[in-house]
């Protein structure tokens, strides 16, 4: 942890405890601090917290291991400053295009990870890094960053449209991707995206 930079650092702590509180008391955590579709505007917070939250410690580990993997990469790019808003923007993008869904199709079930913004982080990865190769673990190929992004953007599209895999948020996948995607074309249009905000 202690080469870990400031930001990722905090993140996972502040996310490890919110997952210790939640077994303690499962039900208050998730009616303060749960993204809930028809409540958030009077609890506005939860646009913030739910990313802190998660199912269980499977859930939790595979957010943190990506954020580790990619989001150090992107803090030690950026600053502290500069990744938080990227990582909030997405996450916070990936809540609002969700809730827009669940509106849609009459789902109003709570939601709870960070995985929004996780997939923010890798689209802010593959555009800083489109050829850089990553080795999956399944199936045990490689793959560039660009293609991979691509893929998990299908696959998202595909499992969220058809409604399979229920009880994930595909939509909030793709909104994070979304958000990532924008806000890094803005950087990029106004000569930021590799300048430093510590």
């Amino acid at each position: 942890m202690r080469n870990l930079p400031s930001a990722v650092k905090h993140i996972m702590i502040i996310s490890l405890c919110m997952m210790i509180m939640t077994y303690l008391n499962e039900p208050l955590m998730a009616r303060l601090f749960a993204l809930n579709p028809i409540t958030f505007i009077k609890r506005p917070w939860q646009l913030v917290t739910y990313m802190f939250m998660h199912g269980n410690f499977a859930h939790l580990f595979f957010n943190m291991y990506t954020l580790y993997v990619f989001g150090t990469v992107l803090e030690r790019v950026w600053g502290t400053r500069k990744f938080l808003l990227y990582y909030f923007v997405t996450g916070i993008g990936a809540a609002l295009v969700h809730i827009g869904v669940q509106w849609l199709t009459g789902d109003f079930a709570l939601t709870v990870g960070a995985s929004g913004a996780i997939y923010g982080i890798l689209m802010g990865y593959a555009m800083l890094y489109p050829d850089s190769t990553l080795m999956l673990l399944l199936p045990p190929v490689s793959v560039k960053a660009k293609w991979l992004v691509l893929i998990f953007a299908g696959i998202e599209l595909l499992l969220g449209v058809t409604g399979t895999q229920a009880g994930v948020a595909h939509f909030a996948h793709l909104g994070g991707l979304v958000f990532g995607l924008f806000l890094i074309l803005y950087w990029k249009k106004t000569h930021r995206l590799y300048s430093r905000w510590d």
